[in-house]
């Protein structure tokens, strides 16, 4: 009888303790940027379509540009005055988060097992699928790659692109030449002056060659998947804290649009939540930024500035932007994609 009361009492204890919010102190890089008091995030040495593009002005938009915004914003309640954009290259990224020249990387970065283990780099969640992929002319008829069996895809030579697509090629059992350029300029103007049939690249870059055709709506990107890379926002190894914001800021992008919670109705339902956890998200009961060294109601200020996932999408590179790239297999696992969000409890 002794025993089973001594458990009950533990049992008690420990569902008690559970319930309490366990509040975190920010680790060394929260601290560092909260006491700066401006997020250093990357952008483009120039203007990479759709993620990060910067006008005469200096303005800068696109899908990575308003994750750094939504950081931003969570961290600080705005962003407007709280971010840095710095412009680097592809080869910077890496040195320049380990000398602390930016904070964060969020710069379609692909989540590679050589960056994970040997650069001293951790990776978020993915936050976008990179799809390859192939275009075509439409008057080809081509409804899949196969549909190009016997004819020649375009292809920059030495390129992981080149050997993915060839391995498509071979375990598909077709006969498809592909015909190799130095630079990613010749690529494009040799399918584009009918040298080939189609042209392989990262979808989101194959939706900005597109448009430049004299009519983008002669050109068809196929629906097959090529190969997959995992684009995820890159921060050093020994934060944690840094590491599950990243995370975290994610999740609250893909739990907004899952429930419905947009830019444009976020203080209806801070001031109405309709369930518990999207109160949580936005604050309207404690524990969301507690937990990770911030104000509770960092998740309402992420969703203000940016919106949702699914907003943050359509605006840079789906039916709101000047690409139109389906979003396919970066939906959300609702509509048939691989993205969730975490629980919320």
């Amino acid at each position: 009888m002794r025993k089973l009361m001594n458990l009950a009492a533990a049992t008690a204890f420990g569902a008690a303790t559970m319930a309490v919010p366990a509040f975190a102190q920010g680790g060394p890089t929260l601290t560092k940027v909260l006491d700066r008091g401006t997020l250093l995030c990357t952008g483009h040495n120039g203007s990479f379509q759709g993620f990060a593009e910067v006008d005469d002005q200096g303005n800068w938009t696109g899908l990575d540009i308003d994750l750094c915004k939504g950081l931003a914003s969570g961290l600080f309640g705005t962003h407007e005055g709280n971010l840095e954009i710095v412009p680097i290259s592809w080869a910077q990224r890496w040195p320049a988060l380990q000398s602390g020249d930016v904070d964060v990387i969020i710069k379609a970065s692909g989540w590679t097992m050589s960056r994970d283990t040997e650069l001293n780099l951790n990776f978020s969640r993915p936050y976008l699928i990179g799809a390859f992929q192939v275009m075509s002319l439409k008057d080809l008829g081509a409804e899949n790659v196969a549909g190009l069996d016997g004819g020649s895809i375009c292809v920059a030579a030495g390129t992981s692109t080149e050997k993915v697509m060839a391995a498509f090629i071979e375990s598909n059992q077709l006969e498809i030449e592909l015909i190799t350029f130095e630079k990613t300029e010749e690529v494009n103007s040799s399918y584009f002056a009918g040298r080939c049939d189609g042209v392989i690249e990262w979808g989101p870059a194959l939706a900005a060659t597109r448009l430049q055709a004299d009519n983008p709506e002669d050109h068809v990107i196929l629906p097959d998947v090529v190969a997959l890379e995992a684009e995820g926002i890159v921060v050093p190894h020994g934060d944690d804290n840094w590491h599950d914001i990243q995370n975290w800021l994610l999740a609250t992008l893909w739990f907004a649009e899952q429930e419905g919670v947009t830019q444009a109705n976020v203080d209806e339902m801070k001031a109405n939540p309709p369930t518990t956890a999207v109160g949580k998200m936005l604050g309207a009961t404690p524990g969301y930024g507690s937990r990770l060294g911030l104000s509770d109601d960092w998740g309402y200020h992420v969703i203000k500035a940016i919106g949702n996932f699914g907003e943050v999408y359509e605006r840079n590179l789906g039916s709101g932007s000047s690409y139109k790239l389906p979003r396919g297999i970066n939906n959300l696992w609702t509509k048939g994609g691989v993205h969730y969000p975490m629980i919320i409890d």
